[in-house]
């Protein structure tokens, strides 16, 4: 659980010595629900925190709080009484009842922290923490049906219809505590007792004895609870399923009774769609769909504390699926007819439509499997020529055989999309691209009738599984991603993109209606995923194809969500940085839609309008240069007006930048110098450094001072330098010491113990000359270039030149 704050002090001090660890709230061991009992005896949450014991001074006793998680206020305080009966149940809950008719529960989030409060219950009550209830709940006469409860057994009333009601209490009472819950079960079990009652049900029916039939009712919802298979075997036997069926069609609650049974006999109908010769396999079938309707619709739905009394049942079932999967995949017969009548073109198409939707419903039925049954289930069926198969069905044109077949295909790719692409590339080499799988899937996403488009979503979601490199494997002999993309582009992307270029041969989109724009936005809803994912395939696609330019004549759609698809795919675009599409879409000028769109939205502040804006900031702020260019050569005149925002100001500068290093090199060599220099020390001190050069004055420089704080007295033209040539000066006086200090090491052994630079006035004017003649990148001269005089480690053969440097 997420780290809560800390109590305030005065609820921290309240609550000291209550448990929680470090005063935060960060235990889920003591994380709990509360629940009280409202009026309709339904269960309502009162929030979620964190349960502790300690004492309580107002209450004068051991009690329970429980504070919110969420903003540490008290959601429960309640005293432990010693005469009151707290129930544990399912090894996470505790209920007890604080008043006659005001039941409180706490739900566990784990099974530790409920025994520790258990435990500290039954402390204060004096009983054992083995116990699931602290005191006894029955009154005196049912004491005495109890008083034999420390025997092994349980004496169950004589099964007759005047001691109906007698039964049913006794289940009732019997269901609270887990003792008595298996002491129950087990009588039930040994004395056959369940068949009894059905046969007292089939003479209540006869006499419709309608207050028997309502106890009936109340004792087999209550067998039900008692979560026990060997129960349920008896239960749903073929003998008995129908008549405990015909039991729970008599709610109490309900003024007339339910016709379950004869919806199960008469309406309910079994189709064999291939004929199953086993008779367990049959019996089992009958028997599943019998129990799962009885979970689904006899039963009523189960309030908090009953679900948990259910799991056998769906435990059951889960079982039944998976034996019937089991059987029916052993049986080579049976599914080596039912894709042999898949297929066969003599089939009718009534009875293709059941067998298709059978292979629907057991491939569903799959989903319950573990993981290495589900592999061997889908193995066995890839053996059987489950995907050759579907793609005969898709190609036919019954609407509703292909949707069940399009279920069957999500089956397949959700479980394993490389058997799926090893199949389609295997196909490509023996038909036409027409008839290919991924071709017919296309083609159904692109003629969905439905207005809404949902199968064609569904199969868009299928596709991109299909084409995502993230799921493709690598092998050492071969790539996957290259060899199924390489088909892709090659066979099937033109049938993706066929409507969407169909549809853009003028300025605007020939038609612009809702279902067609649904259509292409999902289109380009691929292609965005592919342009982030394929790089080389799409690009070489959309730089051939012309794509781009195709997509945004949809800018012009009077459907916002369809324009926005479109800008999205070409912001996907420049988000990649990729010169060989800038240079694609400089040389057919397609920032003149998004332009144009911009334009003619106005003023409006909507998300078109952000949306294009957020484009061109992209480009200034990652400097694009090359489009920077672009869109204020051709493009500002239309955009200068634009200031609610600085992006396009922003972008001119950007140009205008550009265009300044352009027609004076000096400038980048000047840039390129402070970037390597190999004086500089780190990142920090640059813009230091830098400051201190340009501001340097000559005249501030005294003897021995390498840098100086600027002058504050103000400077003429004449006194004024070029900040590059002040550079230049600065940068060769440097050199020039270094290379006199050498010689003098060279000569005499040892270096010159100190000296002083100075220089004269004559020295700007021979700097500037020089540094001005070096104007071009690479020339001499030029401070950038390798081995010239501006280059760190070379020795300057001018130097000697320079007027006035002496060393003292």
């Amino acid at each position: 659980a997420p780290d809560q704050p800390s109590a305030p002090p005065a609820i921290a001090k309240q609550s000291g010595g209550c448990g929680v660890a470090g005063g935060r709230m960060t235990d889920t061991r003591r994380r709990v629900k509360v629940y009280t009992l409202n009026e309709d005896r339904q269960w309502d949450d009162r929030g979620t925190g964190h349960v502790s014991s300690c004492y309580v001074e107002r209450l004068k006793g051991m009690s329970l709080l429980v504070r919110a998680e969420s903003d540490g206020s008290l959601l429960l305080e309640s005293k432990i009484n010693p005469n009151t009966a707290y129930q544990k149940q399912q090894d996470t809950l505790i209920v007890w009842s604080e008043a006659e008719n005001y039941d409180l529960a706490l739900s566990f989030q784990e099974k530790a922290g409920c025994d520790e409060i258990w435990e500290k219950i039954c402390q204060v009550q004096g009983k054992d923490p083995s116990v699931d209830i602290t005191q006894d709940l029955v009154d005196e006469s049912e004491e005495e049906r109890f008083d034999d409860m420390s025997s092994p057994g349980l004496e169950l009333p004589s099964c007759e219809l005047s001691r109906l009601e007698e039964i049913a209490e006794l289940v009732a009472s019997s269901l609270p505590s887990p003792l008595r819950r298996e002491k129950l079960a087990l009588a039930l079990e040994n004395e056959g007792y369940i068949k009894k009652l059905l046969e007292i049900f089939h003479v209540c029916e006869d006499l419709e004895n309608m207050e028997g039939l309502h106890h009936l009712y109340e004792i087999i919802k209550g067998i039900f609870l008692l979560n026990r298979t060997a129960l349920f075997e008896v239960m749903f036997s073929e003998e008995c399923i129908m008549d405990v069926i015909g039991c729970l069609e008599y709610d109490p609650s309900l003024s007339q009774s339910r016709k379950h049974r004869e919806f199960l006999t008469k309406t309910a109908k079994f189709k064999e769609v291939i004929p199953i010769s086993d008779p367990e396999l049959k019996q089992k079938i009958h028997q599943t769909y019998r129990v799962q309707y009885i979970q689904d619709m006899v039963l009523p739905t189960p309030s908090v504390f009953e679900e948990n009394m259910l799991s056998t049942l769906h435990s059951f079932i889960f079982f039944n699926k998976v034996e019937i999967v089991g059987m029916l995949q052993e049986d080579e017969k049976f599914l080596t007819d039912l894709f042999a009548q898949l297929t066969d073109e003599a089939t009718d198409e009534e009875k293709r439509q059941e067998l298709v939707n059978f292979l629907k419903e057991f491939c569903a039925f799959s989903q319950t499997l573990q993981p290495q049954n589900r592999d061997a289930f889908f193995k066995t069926l890839s053996n059987m020529g489950i995907l050759p198969a579907l793609e005969v069905i898709l190609g036919m044109d019954d609407a509703q055989v292909r949707s069940a077949a399009t279920d069957i295909f999500s089956y397949l790719v959700e479980y394993n999309p490389s058997m799926v692409r090893e199949f389609v590339m295997q196909e490509a080499q023996q038909n036409d691209d027409d008839i290919l799988l991924i071709n017919l899937i296309i083609e159904h996403m692109i003629c969905d009738t439905d207005p809404e488009l949902g199968g064609a979503v569904l199969l868009m979601g299928l596709l991109r599984t299909l084409v995502d490199p993230e799921n493709m494997l690598a092998t050492a002999n071969k790539t996957e991603k290259t060899e199924f993309l390489g088909f892709f582009y090659k066979h099937c992307m033109h049938v993706l993109t066929a409507p969407l270029l169909a549809n853009t041969t003028e300025d605007k989109p020939s038609k612009d209606d809702f279902q067609t724009a649904q259509l292409l936005a999902l289109i380009l809803e691929l292609l965005t995923f592919c342009v982030e994912h394929h790089t080389y395939h799409i690009k070489n696609y959309i730089i051939n194809k012309d794509i781009l330019r195709r997509v945004l004549v949809l800018m012009a759609s009077k459907h916002a969500f369809l324009a926005l698809c479109a800008l999205r795919f070409k912001r996907k675009i420049i988000g990649l940085k990729d010169e060989f599409y800038n240079r694609y879409i400089m040389k057919s000028f397609l920032f003149e839609p998004v332009v144009k769109a911009f334009l003619n939205n106005g003023s409006r502040y909507n998300l078109m309008n952000s949306a294009i804006i957020e484009m061109f900031e992209f480009i200034r702020v990652e400097d694009i240069k090359s489009l920077t260019a672009h869109v204020i050569e051709n493009y500002w005149k239309a955009l200068e007006d634009v200031d609610y925002v600085q992006t396009f100001k922003g972008l001119k500068l950007r140009f205008e930048q550009q265009r300044e290093r352009q027609d004076n090199p000096k400038l980048d060599s000047m840039r390129s110098i402070l970037r390597n220099h190999r004086y500089r020390r780190d990142a920090r001190t640059l813009e230091d450094e830098e400051e201190m050069w340009f501001n340097t004055d000559e005249d501030d420089m005294e003897d021995g001072e390498a840098v100086v704080p600027p002058s504050d007295k103000p400077k003429n033209d004449e006194d004024i330098m070029d900040p590059i040539s002040k550079f230049m000066e600065r940068k060769k006086l440097k050199e020039s010491e270094e290379k006199e200090v050498l010689l003098k090491t060279n000569l005499s052994g040892r270096q010159s113990p100190s000296f002083k630079l100075s220089f004269s006035s004559g020295t700007k004017s021979n700097l500037t000359s020089q540094s001005s003649a070096s104007n071009l990148p690479g020339s001499p001269g030029s401070p950038g270039s390798p081995g010239s005089p501006g280059s760190p480690g070379s020795v300057s053969k001018s130097t000697s030149q320079m007027a006035a440097i002496t060393t003292k």
